[in-house]
């Protein structure tokens, strides 16, 4: 929603001072003080603690009772990982996508791990099955099975003890689908433990028992294990293809500095055959809108299919954006506005969008004048169909998983409105109502917060709702079996 302010801003409140890694820290301290800041902050600016609703009933529970529950954590902080782990663990507790506790330092990777048993689980169809396993180890369930139980925790209380909020929501499909290769891993978390030690799988139709014993963590096997259980983009991700005589578009990032020059004229060099009759594929698995330009990228590529006047009536409507009238949050956009008017090229191209963050500051202003918690502001209106005719002649495909995430479903708000598209694959991530980045440098300056700092109540899509494609569209296989992928869409145009 409106990405370009945030973009011609993404600097304004991120400071830049790198960790002192060199330097003996304690991180007990750190966290305590960290913890504190960021509850400050977002009690004083996030527009969940004034806004009344559903949406804001997660953030008020957990704002105060959360801290507490992470300070009585504290005395177990002995590193960076523990202190990146504790903020991530009360930051998630919110379960708003939008609120975030980040390292600023290369923390742990995806394919991170001290230990592990030499077998990876995925979450596939409600289980936690076994998806990789390690060449050469021995005594360990074979692919295919599924985890019931390790010592006295069955699989979903092991998960909950050990994943949910360390590594990501577990109230959300796809927070499940991108923690599970870490249920059974030793991550350096030291409120979660080891590698756990008895556990019980059903193999095929019988329970057997298992010791896990834990292996040494190389980063090959590692990377291996997880890219065999959660889709992961390769090398180019984003390029047109030809797969079983129709184009299939890849779009697997929306990050900015992706390539896309080339890659839309790969595309409008294309556009015959991509509009021909024998239809399309738009594959948008693991594409991360979390960039500042996410959506405008996503939205470049539909025009370019459809064609902007075709699909300008067809946009979701904006409705409006309700604003937590603050002197923090009306810094950024005073902020914004000076660095866009700043910008001659910004100045020259995009006069509406200046115009609008100055109405905005305005408002602001007056809402703080008169002490009030929040205003209102309309977005932009709907457009009648101009009656332009639909280019593309054949059925349309939308492949998507849980690595779809926020400027991709933005982007799946216009395609799933568009005529003959069919969503397809598996569940998307989810995205909150609480919009656009403010990033805030904490004290120790070890770690960023990051929430939104408006609310678009109207939209039409739900507050932290994913996509989820309808039955007969829903793909149940192994999310990394590219040929059985392929051959699964390929059958959905017959």
């Amino acid at each position: 929603m409106n990405r370009m302010i945030a973009a011609a801003s993404a600097a304004v409140l991120s400071l830049t001072v790198a960790a002192g890694a060199a330097v003996a820290q304690d991180f007990r301290a750190l966290a305590q003080q960290d913890l504190q800041a960021a509850h400050d902050a977002l009690a004083a600016n996030h527009p969940a603690a004034v806004i009344p609703g559903a949406p804001s009933e997660a953030f008020r529970s957990w704002i105060d009772a959360g801290l507490t529950d992470a300070q009585g954590k504290v005395g177990r902080v002995n590193s960076g990982d523990s202190h990146a782990y504790l903020m991530r663990y009360y930051a998630n507790g919110f379960r708003d996508s939008n609120i975030a506790i980040r390292p600023t330092y290369e923390g742990l990777g995806p394919f991170f791990a001290t230990s592990w048993p030499g077998v990876t689980t995925a979450w596939r169809n409600g289980e936690y099955v076994v998806s990789y396993v390690k060449p050469g180890v021995r005594n360990v369930p074979p692919l295919g099975a599924t985890l019931v139980k390790c010592g006295d925790k069955t699989a979903a209380q092991l998960a909950e003890e050990r994943l949910d909020r360390w590594e990501g929501d577990l109230t959300t499909e796809a927070g499940r689908v991108r923690t599970a290769p870490y249920l059974l891993w030793n991550r350096n978390n030291p409120f979660t433990g080891g590698v756990p030690s008895l556990c019980t799988f059903k193999v095929g139709r019988r329970d057997r028992d298992f010791q896990m014993q834990p292996q040494p963590a190389d980063a090959a096997s590692l990377e291996a294990a997880y890219r065999a259980t959660v889709y992961t983009p390769g090398a180019n991700p984003l390029s047109v293809e030809t797969v079983d005589g129709r184009p299939w578009i890849n779009v697997h990032t929306l990050a900015d500095d992706a390539g896309w020059d080339a890659f839309y004229a790969a595309v409008e060099a294309q556009l015959p055959a991509i509009r021909g009759a024998q239809g399309l594929v738009i594959d948008l698995r693991g594409a991360n809108g979390a960039s500042l330009n996410a959506t405008g990228k996503g939205y470049g590529l539909a025009n370019r299919i459809w064609t902007p006047e075709f699909t300008v009536s067809r946009q979701p409507e904006a409705g409006s954006i309700t604003y937590r009238a603050t002197p923090a949050n009306r810094q950024w956009f005073a902020d914004t506005l000076a660095r866009m008017q700043a910008d001659p090229r910004f100045v020259t191209e995009s006069g509406p969008v200046i115009e609008q963050t100055q109405a905005i500051v305005a408002a602001f202003d007056s809402a703080l004048a008169a002490n009030q918690p929040t205003f209102t502001m309309p977005g932009r209106p709907s457009v009648a169909d101009t009656g332009a005719a639909n280019p593309v002649a054949g059925p349309v495909v939308v492949l998507v998983d849980s690595g779809c995430t926020s400027g991709c479903l933005d982007t799946l708000d216009l395609l799933t409105r568009l005529p003959n598209v069919r969503l397809a694959g598996s569940v998307t991530a989810e995205d909150s109502i609480f919009i656009e980045p403010t990033v805030l440098r904490l004290p120790s300056n070890y770690a960023e917060l990051t929430y939104g700092h408006k609310a678009w109540t109207t939209r039409q899509r739900g507050n932290d709702a994913p996509f989820t494609p309808a039955q007969g569209l829903a793909y149940t296989g192994s999310a990394t079996d590219e040929a059985a992928v392929r051959a699964w869409v390929g059958a959905l145009f017959r």
